[in-house]
């Protein structure tokens, strides 16, 4: 009997996960979810406005988004709001959604893959806004906190970050200590143009600087991340490090750039990662990464001495909550 009942909740949690997945999904694709993601109540007008559709469907989506649990009605002028639990489905589905959505150009044209990684490669390419929506849905609850918590307790003035996106976790420090600076460096000229419209809205824009350029440019000039107290990478030097020269050099230059007491704060994944609670996504995180995007995941000891390497002294691992993933801080 206890059994079935295991059998039977796992069921349940697979299809709630699923249709979670599915609904948010819609969500980004018609660009409103950042309406749920805010906490605060809107209308349907307002969605349909943001996404520029009729409101007759999207009254029909709200009421599926009511039914599953994801919102709720607040009181009796017709706005919604996310449900409590919200930010927990969504993190969830965050994971069904990266893997699925995100990596769907992969999956779809395996057999390309397959036989010409290198041409399909250049045909097939992820969509880089879904690659970033579903990474953040993972990363509120499963890597960012861990940085976030780190830099808040080392009294860092000045935060660097590297491969921001949409700068959501500057904007966070900078909120939490009115003091605090900071600089947003991507490579996206869309994501840059969302980082300064998110910091006007956030009150923060005074304080916060944001470069359009790419992370390896800093081996020639760090100029950027100079006086730096932290330099925050989250998930991006995995796409560097294949490149040995360039990856050393630009760990060379943080170094000389950061301020005397600074370090670096990298967020990152190791291959393969073997405890029950990882091995899974962790499996599938490497195997993406290596078979469809040719990049490889160097191990927990490899990152560690390729930081050292690179002048830096002083190693500290911690594990994520996200699976495979690790938060490298690093010390001259």
């Amino acid at each position: 009997m206890k059994s079935e009942q295991t059998r039977r909740s796992a069921r349940v949690a697979a299809a709630d996960m699923a249709a979670t997945a599915a609904l948010l999904q819609v969500a980004a694709e018609l660009g409103v979810d950042q309406f749920l993601d805010g906490g605060e109540p809107f209308t349907v007008a307002e969605l349909a406005g943001a996404a520029d559709t009729p409101e007759g469907p999207m009254t029909e989506y709200l009421a599926a988004l009511l039914a599953a649990g994801l919102v709720v009605t607040t009181g009796d002028n017709g706005d919604f709001q996310a449900a409590p639990d919200y930010a927990n489905q969504r993190n969830h589905a965050g994971y069904l959604c990266w893997a699925l959505n995100a990596n769907r150009p992969f999956i779809e044209n395996a057999p390309m893959f397959f036989r010409d990684l290198d041409g399909a490669a250049k045909e097939h390419q992820r969509n880089s806004r879904r690659v970033a929506v579903s990474s953040r849905w993972i990363g509120t609850r499963d890597f960012y906190p861990a940085a976030f918590d780190l830099i808040v307790r080392s009294g860092a003035g000045h935060v660097a970050d590297l491969g921001a996106g949409a700068a959501g976790l500057l904007i966070q420090l900078l909120s939490q200590d009115h003091g605090r600076t900071g600089m947003a460096l991507d490579i996206s000229e869309s994501a840059c143009a969302e980082a300064r419209k998110a910091a006007e809205r956030a009150g923060v824009a005074g304080r916060l600087e944001v470069i359009q350029r790419s992370v390896q440019s800093l081996a020639d000039d760090p100029s950027p991340v100079a006086g730096a107290d932290v330099i925050h990478a989250g998930f991006v030097f995995h796409d560097v490090v294949g490149d040995e020269a360039t990856f050393d050099a630009m760990l060379r230059s943080c170094a000389t750039a950061l301020a005397s007491d600074g370090f670096l704060a990298i967020t990152d994944a190791v291959p393969y990662a073997a405890d029950e609670r990882e091995r899974r996504f962790s499996a599938l995180f490497t195997y993406l990464h290596a078979g469809f995007m040719n990049v490889r995941l160097p191990t927990e000891k490899a990152w560690i001495e390729r930081f050292r390497a690179a002048g830096f002294s002083h190693v500290e691992v911690v594990p994520h909550e996200f699976p495979g993933g690790r938060l490298f801080i690093v010390q001259k």
